[in-house]
């Protein structure tokens, strides 16, 4: 590869890393790194003639045109468009507000500017990037159904460490896979007849809850108060737990508050 190719190639390499590593940090933090961090620049190739031989177009021009064309497709990138909701996996929903051009180590980036309005929170994620940091579409008409009964089912609590399983559960809640997220939804859940959840359990909970309901209302086009009611008409069709399950339970509080305490 000729030694002007490969630091064009390097340098652009090192602008989509360093962008990368902002996915997921809130616009403020970004800026704020952005002033102490400084990359590498390669040396760019020296500018092309400006002759006017018959076929050639200045360097200027190719730069122009290449303007135009982004100008025209900015509002789609590789399916995703301005305006759509998406899930980021470790924190939601969230609404594609624009796509943008930054310029780093003197190449130009595309981004995704994504906004969760809850978080009070904006994102900035290199196109290149979507797939590694698993960003997708809402989910399809059969998945939510499919996180719906799951809902439905009989609780799956695995005679283990809190620890472990509360690490289970995260990871879950983080994958972005409304389905899993629906199952820690299911095992967490308690009704009333049912001893409380611990502190842990509730924060567990409540994290995996928001996740589906935001999820839930954006395919649904229902308020989350709404998307949160249809998910509890859904726990309460689980079978109920006899006394045995209760007691069972109820070791499993202890060990978990043992644990805490811990």
């Amino acid at each position: 590869m000729p030694a002007d190719t490969y630091g064009v190639a390097r340098g652009l390499s090192i602008a989509i890393d360093w962008l990368s590593g902002l996915a997921g940090v809130p616009a403020a933090t970004q800026v704020r790194s952005a002033r102490v961090r400084a990359v590498p620049v390669p040396d760019r190739p020296a500018s092309a003639p400006t002759g006017s031989a018959p076929g050639f177009m200045s360097l200027g021009r190719i730069r122009s045109v290449k303007s135009m064309s982004a100008k025209k497709n900015a509002q789609t990138r590789l399916g995703f468009k301005t305006g759509e909701h998406i899930v980021y996996p470790s924190h939601g929903v969230g609404r594609i507000v624009s796509i943008e051009e930054q310029e780093v180590a003197g190449f130009k980036l595309e981004l995704f500017v994504i906004s969760f309005e809850k978080d009070k929170m904006t994102l900035r994620v290199p196109v290149p990037k979507i797939a590694t940091v698993g960003m997708r579409k809402l989910s399809e008409t059969n998945i939510v159904d499919k996180s719906l009964e799951t809902l439905q089912g009989r609780a799956r609590v695995k005679r283990t460490m809190w620890s472990r399983r509360a690490q289970e559960y995260e990871a879950k809640i983080n994958s972005g896979d409304l389905v899993a997220i629906s199952e820690v939804v299911r095992d967490l859940y308690r009704s009333d007849a049912q001893p409380e959840q611990s502190y842990s359990e509730r924060q567990l909970y409540e994290a995996a809850l928001d996740r589906m309901a935001r999820e839930l209302s954006a395919v649904n086009n229902i308020t989350e108060t709404e998307a949160v009611k249809l998910i509890e008409q859904n726990l309460l069709k689980g079978p109920r737990r006899g006394a045995t399950k209760v007691v069972e339970e109820a070791d499993l509080d202890a060990e978990i508050e043992a644990d805490e305490a811990a």
